[in-house]
């Protein structure tokens, strides 16, 4: 996979797609990443990328020439992009669905956004996908690129450890991670839950499912809402709401 971004602030990058998982995937030839500062391409002679609204207001707004050159470069070169991405306050927002969805590209572009948005030209005629990462707004788009490239790039085969990981992730199934615990067994009396040191498969799956569901129920019910849900979920949720 390739990923461009475009960003003014490009040196914000360099730690993050260097380090820990992301920079393995890098070494490993699974995804590579190109930075561009959209600046460069500004036909402005102050280098400006920016101007006022028209119709007044606060804040100033992202023009749409720097941008649709800066993409229309880094698409040539990776031989045409199948997604651009723009990062939002206003977009959808992203969810583990979307990152398993654009991990099947071989191309993606991120746009990060700043000041009070872009161009509206820019979202209707050259973004294909625009994504919110929560219901809080940032200085600017980097913080949520990386975030997203992250649990995209993530998902990549042979980029994890164990391949099976990401299909018990949180939100995988439609519901959260359920708990997780390591040795000792017995921590300043807080003990693991027997059955996981039970050796019986079925039953451990059985406590994690459920397990899984409590603390969907619990911390995140909106995201039972029409999920379906077989007879022992059902009874499992009957069980939950008479605790």
């Amino acid at each position: 996979m390739k990923i461009d971004i475009l960003s003014l602030f490009p040196d914000m990058f360099s730690g993050v797609l260097s380090e820990s998982i992301l920079g393995r995937a890098a070494e490993r030839g699974a995804v590579s990443y190109h930075i561009t500062d959209f600046r460069d391409y500004t036909k402005n002679k102050h280098r400006k990328v920016d101007d006022y609204p028209f119709g007044g207001g606060a804040g100033m707004v992202l023009m749409p020439q720097p941008l649709f050159d800066a993409a229309k470069s880094v698409s040539t070169e990776g031989g045409g992009a199948s997604r651009v991405i723009l990062t939002s306050a206003q977009g959808k927002p992203f969810r583990q669905k979307d990152a398993i969805d654009l991990s099947g590209e071989k191309h993606l572009v991120f746009i990060c956004g700043h000041y009070e948005g872009v161009d509206e030209r820019v979202a209707r005629c050259l973004v294909t996908d625009e994504f919110s990462i929560g219901d809080f707004v940032m200085t600017g788009g980097e913080l949520a690129a990386m975030s997203m490239i992250d649990s995209i790039v993530r998902l990549l085969p042979g980029v994890l450890g164990n391949d099976t990981s990401a299909l018990t992730d949180s939100f995988s199934d439609g519901l959260l991670e359920h708990p997780q615990y390591t040795r000792p067994a017995d921590f300043r009396g807080m003990k693991v839950p027997d059955v996981l040191l039970s050796g019986n498969h079925e039953r451990i799956a059985e406590w994690r499912h459920k397990e899984s569901l409590r603390r969907t129920f619990t911390r995140r019910p909106d995201l039972l809402k029409g999920r379906p849900l077989s007879d022992q979920e059902r009874k499992w949720l009957r069980e939950f709401k008479q605790e």
